[in-house]
């Protein structure tokens, strides 16, 4: 990955069947892990903190379009995982979005907007369910 110009940190765990469209917008941050079938649309930047873990056939897509203008152009916008975040399996995160320092976000969920720190959240749209303890990390 960095032979491509991905960004990572010390013992980062990035099984083989992870999908990055554009490493060199990619920075992933010290002990996160990435599981097989996660899909890294890295159209804009996405940014994985320190020991976050996105769970298999998790999407995090940073890129969409411009309906609303003639040839439907472009639209990049960060994604930014916190520290300690997980992102369960085959969660979907849409451009632009921050998912909060310790936060986790339940299976099958769709993230459409920020989602605050130590939280527990899921759904489509996500939402906040409870409070997530520090200890537990």
């Amino acid at each position: 990955m960095k032979a491509f110009g991905a960004k990572v940190g010390r013992g980062i765990h990035v099984y083989p069947k992870v999908r990055i469209w554009a490493p060199w917008n990619l920075v992933i941050d010290d002990e996160a892990g990435i599981a097989n079938g996660a899909i890294l649309y890295s159209q804009g930047l996405i940014r994985i903190g320190k020991r976050a873990v996105i769970s298999q056939g998790v999407h995090l897509c940073a890129g969409t379009h411009d309906y609303s203008t003639k040839g439907f152009p472009l639209v990049t916008k960060a994604i930014m995982i916190g520290d300690h975040a997980w992102i369960a399996a085959e969660a979907f995160v849409h451009p632009g979005v921050t998912v909060g320092e310790g936060t986790v976000v339940g299976a099958r969920s769709v993230v459409t907007k920020d989602l605050p720190d130590w939280k527990v959240c899921s759904g489509f749209p996500a939402e906040v369910l409870k409070e997530r303890s520090k200890e537990s990390v």
